[in-house]
């Protein structure tokens, strides 16, 4: 499948040794949105605005090409390298990912339109928490013929490209990441297999439009008013990358203008 790769604007070059745009953020004390201490309902909410500088209006006009991207997983937690590197020699970290999902968005006109999609079963030679398997539906006997990681491993970087990437709780899937880059020896444990400042979150950018509200997915999408009935069954990959890119086209337009125009169902075109 051929990727459509957007428009470099100047100051973006693919050669590592240049820079490129970065996402424009500001303080929350000088934010229009910006809060006192205590009129925030709960710590939570306080340390995750404080956790990133708040996106200003203009952040993603520098960029002509993003990629939203979810993973589901095993259900169990990345550790930390530390805990890796004291492992015996002949120890094998277990993968966690178990399906990728890739939705591409290109700059249309003031706004973005959705491009090209990909996902993919992983296998992750170990086993599946039980829990885990309730919320996204996937069975150890699915992903028998699945490939494992480090055989997507080139097809996840060459969709991904020089795109920001845009993620809901956007560590989490962070996380993710590193730790399969890092398994199939393409980085070493504890590095990044993207740059901090290449993720956007949903998350963060919700938070910061609508305080105190429920900062899920599915609450998100709720409250924009996009449909997310698809994820009542099961959760995938897919599905939340593609729920994920809608939100931020709506998350935009209200940071931009107040409003969103956007369409009320993630199906939509």
């Amino acid at each position: 499948m051929g990727l459509t790769h957007y428009l470099a604007p100047p100051g973006w070059n693919r050669a590592a040794s240049h820079t490129r745009p970065s996402i424009q953020f500001s303080k929350p004390e000088n934010h229009s949105v910006g809060r006192r201490d205590a009129d925030y309902r709960n710590a939570y909410e306080l340390a995750l605005l404080r956790s990133a500088a708040m996106y200003l209006p203009d952040f993603l006009d520098g960029f002509d090409r993003l990629v939203a991207f979810d993973a589901e997983t095993t259900g169990k937690r990345t550790p930390d390298a530390e805990f890796i590197r004291k492992q015996p020699f002949a120890w094998r970290a277990p993968g966690i990912i178990i399906e990728v999902g890739f939705v591409e968005m290109l700059r249309e006109g003031g706004g973005w339109r959705k491009g090209e999609t990909w996902s993919s079963r992983v296998n992750p030679d170990g086993p599946i928490d039980p829990e885990a398997t309730k919320i996204h539906g996937i069975r150890p006997a699915d992903l028998k013929n699945a490939p494992r990681f480090p055989t997507i491993l080139q097809k996840v970087k060459d969709f991904v490209g020089d795109a920001p990437i845009v993620a809901h709780a956007y560590k989490n899937e962070r996380d993710f990441l590193d730790y399969e880059f890092a398994r199939a020896k393409v980085i070493q444990w504890g590095e990044s297999a993207y740059a901090e400042e290449r993720y956007i979150c949903t998350q963060v950018l919700f938070a910061q439009l609508f305080p105190g509200a429920i900062k899920s997915l599915t609450s998100m999408c709720d409250r924009l008013v996009l449909d997310s009935s698809e994820r009542d069954d099961r959760h995938g990959a897919l599905l939340d990358a593609d729920m994920t890119a809608d939100a931020l086209i709506l998350l935009e337009r209200l940071l931009k203008h107040g409003e969103s125009g956007a369409p009320r169902s993630w199906t939509s075109t």
